[in-house]
């Protein structure tokens, strides 16, 4: 048993807009988010986040866990959050650090490194070298994969849909209600959870990978669902969805239309007709009617993605859409390849949107304006108690910091 640290480095400006929210260790791919794999696969008797100041009340809140306090008398293992880890690791006796070329990925610390490595420290890419220079090297984990980018998260999902399912201990039962109409394809791959409810003509087609769905979800009629694909306590897909090449919806989502390959975070909608492809959506989004995004160039080209307005080639001939939370769209909006869009944002444009819409844009075909950060407050409030969840006094507190954050990382794009 350790004591465990998860902490933050300052990478998480490459996995803006869908880290001003939350720490990088709450992002999500398969079955939970990197902060869930990593307490899967280390046991630790304690459990303590080192994120940004900005974020410190929050992650407390929303992870059950201490957060940027020391760990108390004793050595700890600090895990990178940005570590996509799906096995145990190698543990050294000593203290040892395992880079991935300049980060740190897994260091085992006694108690007087401990004391040296504080959440500023971490945050620090020269001050992290400076405190690790004469600690010694060890393996602690074979061919290390840190989440660099948000569209990395959506290419991993796959694996780690099949990795969720086994570590899940391969859960194949078919509870709630199934109804008459409703076929089932590889059936010893299909869980579907207490409370859920499956209708007529859906099918749920387990060949090429498993199917989770969780408790109290509602499958609509004359659906698709095909694995793997992982779908979120008291979520609904509409009738007549398609839902393919491993998808991963979060909790209390409504979704509809044709997904594919796409991770929606949680508590946010896509319920209409349209196409969502190779895509990363953050909570309290709302995608309105028709609201579609390209996922491949017509040269099949490798997508270039613009990272805080900047952009970056990805390397990939596929990447879709990343939308910040908070984030909405007006009626048969269209986004382009690689397009990424802030946080708290409205596009309502009657053609193709920008590659980047900044944090805080109201957007429509007369031109952008800024948001008011205390009118997103008030929309954002008012979408949330629409699902029976109230914005707590310490998220009300980040939210009106970000525009100005925001303004900090945010360039135009060339």
């Amino acid at each position: 048993m350790h004591a465990l640290v998860i902490f933050e480095d300052d990478a998480y400006r490459n996995l803006l807009p869908l880290t001003y929210w939350r720490t990088v260790c709450e992002l999500r791919t398969g079955y939970r988010s990197l902060f869930e794999h990593v307490i899967d696969c280390v046991s630790a008797h304690t459990v303590t986040v080192f994120c940004r100041e900005s974020l410190m009340a929050v992650a407390a809140n929303r992870l059950h866990c201490r957060v940027n306090s020391v760990p108390e008398a004793g050595g700890a293992l600090f895990v990178n959050g940005r570590l996509l880890l799906n096995r145990s690791m190698d543990l050294s006796h000593i203290a040892a650090v395992q880079w991935h070329g300049d980060v740190p990925v897994v260091i085992q610390a006694d108690e007087t490194l401990c004391r040296q490595l504080t959440p500023e420290v971490l945050l620090d890419p020269v001050a992290i070298k400076r405190v690790l220079a004469n600690v010694s090297e060890h393996r602690f984990v074979d061919s290390p994969k840190l989440i660099e980018y948000p569209w990395e998260l959506v290419h991993a999902n796959a694996d780690m849909l099949h990795e969720g399912w086994h570590r899940a201990g391969e859960p194949a039962e078919l509870r709630g209600r199934i109804c008459g109409g409703v076929f089932c394809l590889n059936e010893r791959a299909i869980h579907v959870g207490a409370g859920s409810t499956i209708k007529p003509g859906v099918v749920l087609d387990a060949e090429n990978g498993p199917i989770y769905i969780g408790q109290n979800v509602t499958i609509a009629p004359n659906s698709s669902i095909e694995g793997p694909c992982f779908v979120g306590d008291g979520s609904l897909i509409q009738p007549g969805s398609t839902l393919r090449d491993a998808v991963s919806i979060g909790q209390r989502c409504k979704v509809g239309g044709e997904l594919e390959s796409s991770i929606i975070h949680g508590f946010s909608n896509k319920q209409h007709d349209g196409f969502l492809g190779h895509s990363y959506v953050a909570e309290w989004v709302n995608l309105a009617a028709d609201t579609v995004n390209s996922d491949l160039k017509n040269t099949y080209g490798s997508i270039r993605v613009p990272i805080n307005g900047v952009e970056v080639d990805s390397g990939q001939m596929f990447v879709g859409l990343t939308i910040g939370d908070h984030s909405k769209t007006g009626i048969g909006q269209m986004f382009p390849t690689g397009a990424v869009v802030g946080f708290g944002a409205n596009v309502a444009t009657c053609g193709f949107s920008p590659k980047f819409v900044p944090s805080f844009s109201w957007l429509t075909d007369g031109g952008g304006s800024t948001y008011d950060v205390e009118r997103c407050l008030e929309v954002a409030k008012r979408v949330m108690e629409r699902r029976q969840a109230t914005m707590k006094l310490e998220e009300e507190a980040l939210f009106r910091l970000l525009p100005t954050m925001a303004k900090g990382f945010e360039k135009a794009l060339a």
